[in-house]
């Protein structure tokens, strides 16, 4: 499946911060209701469950906007030559990486 099929897109780096606010408050938001789970104090695999639905909407919808979701709360903007790429609870989206190299190879852009 190529990444036009998959429903990702290419972001300019204007492109991408400009939806930053949203994925930053989708990610917030998400990241806050699972924290409440895990001080909720009901069964384990109860809170599983739950974090696991929560994780799954937060998912599918920065899927939706074209990005991909490479780890728990971590998001990559494709460019075209690699990915913008944000980690919550990152200030902005200040990281790239190529393809090949990964969130371990990020480089600062500013």
């Amino acid at each position: 499946m190529t990444r036009a099929e998959a429903g990702s897109r290419i972001f300019t780096y204007a492109e991408a911060v400009e939806l930053m606010p949203i994925v930053r408050r989708l990610t917030e938001q998400a990241y806050r209701r699972v924290e409440s789970l895990a001080a909720s104090g009901r069964a384990e695999s109860e809170i599983r469950a739950d974090t696991d639905t929560v994780v799954g909407e937060w998912a599918r919808a920065l899927l939706e906007m074209g990005l991909e979701v490479k780890g728990l709360w971590l998001v990559d903007f494709d460019n075209g030559s690699g990915y913008y790429c944000w980690r919550y609870p990152e200030a902005g989206l200040d990281w790239f990486h190529s393809y090949e190299e990964g969130f371990g190879g990020r480089i600062r852009i500013q």
